[in-house]
């Protein structure tokens, strides 16, 4: 572990992922604190500029609500909703890619023909059918995105399943007589499960920008201040006052490159030798 944070920290482009996710982390746990009202409460003149108030850092929206606190507190729903679609995804990624790497056979076959049904469709477009039939509140949202994004974590957990299943160590673990589901569990999985969590930050970008699409439609939850939602509302104004649109559009962009500048900085620390290879 230590030669793995050494590893990292020679990567100025993961340094510099850490730092802006530890950035947008600490706006999301002090948002309450440095914005203790409601972030979609009225609180100002409509459409003042970013600098022209200083009671509003960042300006005010076409409603005349504080941008700044949306950023803030959009902050926590942009990552709780990272997080948990995330888990989602993973946990149905990691279930079905190590049942069909471990069983092979007609197992495999199936559920690698329904991984590919999935796949065919964009995720988008199956997000917007789920949305569109089960709602737009925020757990349905969260579920929705973890549930079009498992097949790709799916894939890699097979990759990695069909590459130990029949190595020495699960060939002894099955002459002593170990259950299937005790081998999967506690040989084949640890060893399996290292790319598939650095992976995870691939897909909590994509379902970052996943759900500000959603809002930026209109189609997320639009009780809870969220960075897609504020980009929805500053549309209709993005010529004359675009920086309501844009705030959060870099707020966005930039959360989104620390996540992956994260996951690039723990591939290259716990995989050195992918690195030394390209």
């Amino acid at each position: 572990m230590i030669a793995a944070f050494r590893r990292y920290q020679r990567s100025p482009a993961a340094v510099l992922g850490l730092i802006l996710l530890l950035g947008v982390i600490g706006m999301a746990v002090t948002a309450d604190w440095v914005f203790p009202r409601d972030p979609l409460s009225l609180a100002g003149r409509p459409l003042q500029w970013p600098g022209a108030n200083p009671n509003f850092w960042l300006g005010t929206d076409g409603s005349g609500r504080d941008i700044a606190a949306q950023i803030f507190h959009g902050a926590r729903v942009s990552l709780l909703i990272g997080l948990l679609a995330t888990a989602i995804a993973i946990a149905l990624g990691i279930a079905i890619g190590a049942v069909a790497g471990f069983y092979g056979g007609a197992v495999d076959t199936v559920l690698m023909r329904v991984t590919e049904a999935f796949q065919t469709v964009p995720n988008f477009i199956l997000l917007l059918v789920l949305v569109a039939v089960f709602g737009s509140d925020l757990v349905t949202v969260v579920v929705a995105i973890g549930a079009v994004s498992w097949p790709a974590p799916a894939r890699l957990t097979r990759a990695e399943v069909l590459s130990l299943r029949n190595r020495e160590f699960v060939l002894a673990c099955r002459t002593l007589g170990m259950g299937d589901l005790r081998l999967i569990l506690f040989e084949v999985l640890p060893n399996a499960l290292p790319p598939v969590i650095v992976y995870a930050s691939v897909v909590m970008a994509v379902a970052i920008l996943l759900e500000s699409a959603l809002a930026f439609l209109g189609l997320s939850d639009a009780n809870v201040a969220s960075w897609g939602n504020l980009i929805g509302t500053g549309r209709t104004v993005i010529r004359s006052e675009w920086y309501v649109s844009a705030i959060p559009g870099v707020a966005i962009l930039l959360t989104v490159l620390a996540v992956s500048l994260v996951g690039q900085g723990l591939n290259d620390a716990l995989n050195p030798r992918l690195k030394e290879r390209s």
